[in-house]
Formats: structure tokens, C-alpha cells, sequence
């Protein structure tokens, strides 16, 4: 929302500019320097402007940023996804890209944005991707491991 009133903010100052600049009929410029009544106009405008950067366009930023604090609080974890988060950071955070572990890897999928649930999770942890002879292996981990991470996963991804 903000950038759309800075964008409109500029759009509406430089059409302004042109119309203003284009119009001097026989009476001369609209904001002529040389008249009391140009100098205060001309004085009038930039007032506004500074007055709209100044003041409108952070206030209108704040607001648009008030909900961004909800975002950041972040999801309580159970024991397992806890657990799942440790083992997760140094196998998968070198290929994946998941926000909660900080892992930004270009080689798998980024989990935040398929949000995959933990059957699948699961599932491509024990019999890998490309039926492991591609860029993930099969077995990663195995038994409650696997399960932690899966479980990890899927509370966090997207969030």
C-alpha cells in the first residue's frame, strides 16, 4: 500500500509539473517569480510537498507495517518439531530454503512456498527425490529422526 502512494504521489507531481508548464497564457506563467503572487504560490506548492514527504508518506508506511509485527512473533514448537529443527539446519538448510531455519539453499524446492505436509516431508526423507540418485538422497534420516524433522517441516513451512 505504501509504495502505491509513493508511486501516485510521484505520478501526481510530475503531471502537475507539465500541466503548470504548459500553461501560460497571455497573462504569463502560472508561478511567475517576478510577481508577489507567483512567489507565494510557487511557496504554497513546495510547503505542500515537503509537508506530503515529511509527514504523509511515513505515516502511511507505519500503518501499512503495523501488521508485520504479528508475522514476526513466529510459531511455538512442539518437542519433536524442536528437535526436528536441530537436525534440520545442518543436512537440509544447504539445499532447501525454509524462512524459520533461516536457510536459504537454491538446490531443492523452497518448502515455504509448497508448504509441503509432513506425509510428503516423510516421505521424500526416506525414498529421496529422482529415486535417489538425484540432488536428494534416500534416507536421510530414519525412524523417530525423520519423523522430528517431517513433523518440523510441516509446522513451520509458510509461516
Amino acid at each position: 500500500m505504501s509504495t502505491l502512494l509513493f508511486i501516485l504521489l510521484f505520478l501526481v507531481l510530475g503531471l502537475g509539473t507539465v500541466f503548470i508548464a504548459m500553461r501560460s497564457g497571455s497573462r504569463g506563467p502560472v508561478f511567475d517569480p517576478n510577481r508577489r503572487g507567483g512567489r507565494l504560490g510557487l511557496a504554497a506548492l513546495t510547503a505542500l510537498v515537503v509537508v506530503v514527504f515529511a509527514i504523509l508518506v511515513p505515516v502511511a508506511t507505519g500503518v501499512d507495517n503495523s501488521d508485520r509485527n504479528k508475522e514476526a512473533q513466529g510459531v511455538k514448537l512442539s518437542a519433536e518439531a524442536q528437535r526436528g529443527r536441530t537436525l534440520f539446519s545442518p543436512t537440509c538448510a544447504q539445499c532447501h530454503t525454509l524462512k524459520a531455519s533461516k536457510a536459504v539453499g537454491r538446490v531443492g524446492p523452497n518448502l515455504d512456498v509448497i508448504r509441503a505436509p509432513e506425509k510428503l516431508v516423510l516421505d521424500a526423507i526416506l525414498k529421496g527425490r529422482y529415486r535417489g540418485r538425484g540432488q536428494m538422497p534416500d534416507r536421510l534420516f530414519e525412524g523417530r529422526d525423520a519423523q522430528d524433522v517431517a513433523k518440523y517441516v510441516d509446522e513451520v513451512a509458510g509461516r
